[in-house]
């Protein structure tokens, strides 16, 4: 299974066309697009639930939400797809883009942590510089995402002191990976088992983040 050229490429005409009259007109292609999305993140799960306990995953909709948007072009010239973990206990999502424009990629992580999560989070990096560092400086870890990236405080947080050993991880807002694909690798035979590897590569950061957002600082489960 695979992304077909064809997806791309109607994507690619779609952002110079973005009206209703080119999409009405265009329905048979968009068709074949919508099927070839599908059938692809379907394939995807099911290499996700070899590994990992997916719930059920998602495909953003082709119509954009103009209302509150400067910018009012009327359809999105990409795809973005999630698989949503099952349970409590399994917190962090996958995500996948696929964009014309040659910026793919695939990733995940906890993109917008409530507070309480956002702190016990803090928490355990204060107490534990070790373990996080451990998985994100791994070597199989950076060759497939670099770094952590998210938003982040300018200074350390209030009652966190800017000393700390992981005053760098303390300081963030939001804890995210991404790799990046090309055009060309997009449309590839292989390119599901490159997403569903870079996936696998994000198991034991999700597995570590959380058996701390299930735990309290005495190790004691909240849930």
């Amino acid at each position: 299974m695979q992304i077909e050229q064809h997806t791309l490429d109607f994507f690619s005409d779609l952002r110079y066309n973005n009206n209703k009259e080119w999409f009405h007109n265009n329905q048979p292609r968009y068709k074949l697009v919508k099927k070839n999305i599908r059938d692809f993140m379907q394939h995807l799960d099911m290499l996700l639930n070899e590994v990992d306990v997916i719930e059920r995953f998602k495909i953003s909709r082709i119509n954009r939400d103009i209302r509150f948007s400067k910018d009012k072009t009327i359809y999105k010239d990409y795809f973005w797809g999630s698989f949503i973990r099952f349970g409590k206990e399994r917190r962090g999502g996958y995500v996948l883009s696929v964009d014309q424009e040659g910026r793919s990629f695939c990733g995940g992580g906890f993109y917008k942590p409530n507070p309480p999560d956002l702190l016990r989070i803090r928490k355990e990096f204060e107490v534990d510089e070790k373990s996080i560092h451990d998985i994100i400086q791994s070597k199989k870890f950076k060759d497939t995402f670099g770094s952590l990236i998210g938003e982040q405080v300018r200074t350390s947080p209030r009652g966190f002191s800017k000393e700390l050993p992981n005053i760098d991880l303390i300081r963030m807002k939001q804890f995210t990976v991404r790799h990046s694909f090309s055009n060309a690798e997009v449309v590839r035979k292989d390119f599901a088992d490159q997403v569903f590897e870079s996936f696998r590569t994000l198991r034991p950061f999700f597995d570590y983040m959380s058996s701390v957002l299930t735990t309290d600082m005495n190790g004691e489960p909240v849930f």
